[in-house]
């Protein structure tokens, strides 16, 4: 139960491996992937982790191996969110950006399709915020997937 049938740190090396490969494809995969789950995004969640599992373990089953590789991952998303926290240029690589979707009641078509948002999406998000499209000053993908409304101040 507690003997590892492989090196211990080969399981801390698969574990910065699987971390590293993931977060690119996630970052790949767009802002609205991370931000707003739909049902085949949650698929695709559950996936990718099946996927991975023999990846981290390398066939291991021990109760150390599995504990050794969620330390390390911890250890990894703690390490990000420290390094994003006190370096403004990698936490945009990290993290990403806000994208300005639309101004002045206009809407961006060409970055809706380039950041691949349904324009129905921009309309939730505007009845969320009880904003006409004529009264939205500005709106936003943030980096988190979610869409945000600035409205034109009452003269």
């Amino acid at each position: 139960m507690f003997d590892m049938s492989l090196p211990w740190w080969e399981f801390i090396l698969r574990g910065v491996i699987v971390y590293c490969a993931l977060l690119v494809l996630v970052r790949v995969s767009g802002k609205r992937t991370v931000g707003q789950f739909t049902p085949f995004d949650l698929l695709v969640v559950m996936l990718l982790s099946e996927a991975v599992s023999n990846s981290l373990s390398g066939g291991d089953d021990s109760v150390a191996g599995g504990l050794l590789l969620a330390c390390t991952l911890i250890a990894l998303n703690m390490t990000m969110a420290y390094i994003s926290s006190h370096s403004r240029k990698l936490a945009t690589l990290i993290d990403g950006d806000s994208v300005l979707l639309g101004r002045d009641g206009r809407i961006f078509h060409q970055v809706l399709k380039k950041c691949r948002i349904a324009e129905s999406d921009v309309h939730q998000a505007l009845r969320e915020a009880d904003v006409e499209l004529s009264e939205a000053r500005c709106i936003f993908l943030e980096a988190d997937g979610s869409i945000t409304i600035l409205k034109k101040k009452d003269d």
